[in-house]
């Protein structure tokens, strides 16, 4: 197959590493000068459980260098999903299908209205990775399940070609005829902690410590619960404790979520597209969303005093 990343940071890079070194065309698009041009001339340096080595990947700026691909591949952060995809069209052609592998819930709508549904797959991954640099990063695919389906539920023959080429590749993949279900699922296990520790800035460790923060988490999980159950959503979690005790499962007390990890960058976050899909899905179907409310409104504070500080220093 023909592949592009739309968007090559570390999880890019891991999965499309694997699928280089399987024999796909694969291209990783990305805006980081510094890091296309590092891939570019030296390859992608991957460090993983087999230890360290040069791939060599396709790399470029530039989405019409690449052309029209079989499957494009979407994971760039979540507030760059329509920009980059409107900038991304020459990747597209007649039988093109567009697969977003982002966290939390809604990018799909985004990308349904800019290609159209027909197009679109919606999937969720476990694979790891870090990126420790231009051109470098640390991954860990093997055993680390990721998950495609249609959206209306068929099981196509698309989605299963896709899931076939992941696991030649190494990629573990199934397809699922709920894969919105999926995403809900993954969606509970991030409102669990993601908003409550960039408003906190503690580590895992710290906020599994505090009785006070357990009971904010299951009483936002308990509103999306409530959220997916008024939209039909079909969940195999079905206890607010179990996305509390599931978001902790295997990660150490030095833990830091995504969401406190870009407040440290002074980046801005997904909060968006993870409580705050939350909060949309209750407000179209009358589901009250207190809880989460007040944690997408912290969050948006924290950015806007971030972003005033920015201004500040640029001015200065």
């Amino acid at each position: 197959m023909k592949i592009a990343f739309l968007g090559a940071g570390a999880l890019g890079c891991a999965i499309g590493s694997a699928l280089t070194e399987g024999g796909h065309e694969t291209w990783l698009v990305d805006r980081s000068a510094a890091h296309v041009e590092a891939m570019s001339r030296h390859g992608l340096q991957v460090n993983d459980e087999r230890g360290t080595r040069q791939v060599k990947v396709r790399a470029t700026m530039n989405p019409a260098e690449v052309g029209p691909v079989d499957l494009v591949i979407v994971l760039v952060k979540s507030f760059h999903t329509d920009q980059a995809m409107r900038g991304a069209l020459a990747l597209v052609g007649p039988e093109t299908v567009v697969l977003s592998l982002q966290n939390g819930l809604g990018h799909e709508d985004v990308l349904s209205e800019i290609v159209g549904r027909e197009r679109v797959l919606a999937g969720k991954t476990y694979v790891g990775g870090v990126l420790r640099g231009p051109g470098h990063i640390q991954a860990g695919v093997t055993g680390k399940l990721t998950i495609i389906g249609e959206l209306d539920g068929r099981i196509t023959g698309r989605a299963q070609e896709i899931a076939d080429a992941f696991n030649a590749a190494g990629l573990t993949t199934t397809v699922s005829d709920n894969i919105l279900g999926t995403m809900w699922d993954k969606l509970l296990i991030n409102v669990a902690t993601g908003a409550i520790t960039g408003i906190t800035q503690l580590t895992y460790g710290q906020l599994y410590d505090e009785p006070v923060l357990k009971a904010t988490s299951l009483a936002a999980v308990e509103e999306a619960m409530a959220a997916a159950r008024a939209a039909g959503i079909t969940l195999s979690i079905t206890n607010a404790e179990d996305a509390w005790n599931m978001a902790a499962e295997g990660l150490p007390p030095a833990f830091k979520t995504s969401m406190l990890q870009s407040l440290e960058k002074s980046s801005i976050t997904e909060i968006d597209f993870i409580n705050g899909a939350v909060v949309r899905w209750g407000e179209r179907l009358n589901v009250p969303t207190p809880v989460n409310s007040t944690l997408v409104a912290c969050i948006k504070g924290i950015e806007r005093a971030m972003t005033d500080r920015q201004k500040q220093g640029a001015a200065a």
